[in-house]
């Protein structure tokens, strides 16, 4: 068996299950406190702002410039819009978390 295949997906429902079990919550209070985490994250990146959770990592948004890029099946020459993107920087200890495998 590949060691590097995927495993699945985390969901809200997964993390609301841990939180559930592992704190007490109803399954209701749970997802709540997801859905709120994840609103807030999302309203702070909304205003401009990065989001760091520590030990995971970094949300970081950055604003890019207009640019000029190129169709690569027909090599014409098209503008690109400024926009913001958004990247994640993971944190050292996921890293290394992540190089484990476990």
């Amino acid at each position: 068996m590949d060691s590097m295949r995927s495993v699945g997906t985390l969901t809200r429902a997964d993390l609301a299950e841990t939180i559930n079990r592992k704190m007490g919550f109803s399954r209701s209070e749970s997802l709540d406190l997801v859905e709120a985490v994840l609103a807030r994250m999302c309203e702070a990146m909304g205003n401009g702002e990065n989001v760091k959770i520590s030990g995971f990592g970094s949300f970081v948004l950055r604003d890019k410039k207009e640019r000029v890029g190129r169709n690569p099946k027909t090599g014409v020459e098209v503008p690109i819009t400024p926009r913001r993107v958004m990247t994640f920087r993971a944190s050292q200890k996921l890293k290394e978390r992540v190089a484990k495998g476990s």
